[in-house]
């Protein structure tokens, strides 16, 4: 048997009914659920990305970053999709533009 013949049958032999104003307060509730996810979850995130992208976007010549896999290095070269960075001596590599995550310029320690 499948739930809607359950239903029915329910329906048919006069099972307990939901109170009148049970349906309304059903709906919502689902939409206060999604409410909060949105505003504890997805505008966060949103707004993480945003920051992120702006920082991608104004990288120039000169900045500590890192990388997603860990890489130090300083901005050597910008191209639109792709960053040169110089990691050690005369190391460069040449990673996506989307792979910075971070400045950590300000992390470096002053000597």
């Amino acid at each position: 048997m499948n739930i809607l013949t359950i239903t029915l049958l329910q329906a048919q032999a006069g099972g307990a009914q939901a109170p009148a104003g049970a349906g309304g307060t059903f709906w919502i509730m689902i939409i206060l659920m999604f409410v909060v996810m949105w505003a504890f979850m997805i505008r966060p995130q949103r707004k993480q990305q945003k920051e992120l992208e702006k920082f991608r976007n104004e990288l120039k010549k000169g900045d500590k970053v890192v990388t997603a896999g860990g890489i130090y290095g300083t901005v050597d070269e910008i191209k639109e999709r792709s960053v040169l960075i110089k990691v050690d001596g005369d190391v460069k590599l040449r990673v996506d533009k989307n792979s910075i995550v971070r400045d950590f310029t300000e992390d470096t320690p002053k000597a």
